[in-house]
């Protein structure tokens, strides 16, 4: 009886960067052909989430075999044999988050070593390839923190934190076991999944008046719900948030353009250049006209700004 080939594997060592709880790959270079029939497995250091915008091929989990294409997405947990096989001579077009879940939870967590331990174990529990129409607020989630780490505008890890948190919450929720258990705390932080539609309409309206009560009906929860919940996933309330949207939004173009500041205002919501001007200073400390003048100067202050957050968040 002929002895069973041991199948080659290969080890893949990622860093996060610092402050930063994802490494994102993205772009043109991930437009490929992932290779044919790969007769060896990888294992990483760290979780490894996959979407797949287009192009057909298998990825292997452990020993099995699954088919993808378009509008799919991988959750892999790190050291777990898996790899990415492409149609042959077909081009792929992939993202890859990878995640440091271990260091993440554990500062999320410093307080409460047990809820941290079993948020760890319950996220690292299994692989999943899945279409997205399957698990549509995962997907969703992906694709906001694909977004963020993509366009990296002003704030961005501080927004990258909470989608990350918000992921990983729901990446748990999705690996628990189906007999009935206790309500945890941890499970309830995957409540920010709620106010996904009040996160996407912020985007796409914020230079129209928003009100509180149009967030809560996107939502389809009471205004006290989703004050509470804004409350508990960013620290801030929802009017907070929407201006936050807005000045990290009056940076881009501050950046970008000569548009005189009370036209940037103007673009980015504010119906005052007064109420444009007390928000900026009281995020950045600064004038928008200063930060204009040498915006390279308050870039630090930019990436590490703490929007009312605890210690451990």
């Amino acid at each position: 009886m002929s002895k069973k080939k041991k199948m080659k594997m290969e080890y893949r060592f990622y860093e996060v960067p610092e402050k930063c709880p994802v490494l994102a790959l993205l772009g043109e270079k991930w437009v490929q052909n992932y290779g044919y029939q790969i007769d060896y497995l990888h294992f990483h250091n760290l979780l490894e989430i996959g979407f797949c915008y287009s192009g057909e091929g298998t990825v292997i989990l452990k020993e099995e075999e699954l088919p993808y294409h378009g509008d799919m997405f991988t959750v892999v947990p790190k050291n777990f044999p898996h790899t990415t096989n492409s149609l042959e001579h077909q081009m792929c077009s992939w993202a890859w988050l990878f995640i440091d879940v271990e260091g993440f939870i554990a500062e999320l967590y410093q307080n409460n070593t047990r809820i941290a331990q079993k948020l760890i174990a319950r996220i690292n529990q299994k692989a999943h390839l899945v279409r997205c129409t399957e698990k549509p607020e995962v997907a969703e989630l992906i694709r906001l923190l694909i977004r963020c780490m993509d366009e990296k505008q002003e704030f961005y890890l501080e927004e990258a934190k909470g989608l990350t948190r918000a992921l990983l919450m729901q990446i748990a929720r999705w690996n628990e076991k189906d007999e009935k258990q206790e309500k945890d705390t941890v499970m309830e932080n995957a409540s920010i999944t709620m106010i996904l539609p009040a996160l996407n309409y912020i985007r796409e309206n914020y230079r129209e008046e928003l009100r509180v009560e149009e967030l809560a009906t996107v939502c389809h929860i009471s205004e006290t719900h989703l004050r509470r919940i804004f409350q508990e996933s960013f620290r801030m309330s929802p009017v907070e948030y929407i201006n936050w949207f807005r000045v990290r939004t009056a940076c881009k173009e501050l950046r970008k353009t000569n548009f005189p500041v009370s036209d940037v205002a103007l673009h980015c919501g504010f119906t005052t250049i007064s109420t444009f001007n007390r928000n900026f200073r009281r995020i950045l400390e600064v004038s928008p006209q200063e930060w204009r003048s040498a915006p390279e100067n308050y870039e630090q202050k930019l990436l590490k700004f703490d929007i009312k957050t605890k210690k451990g968040w």
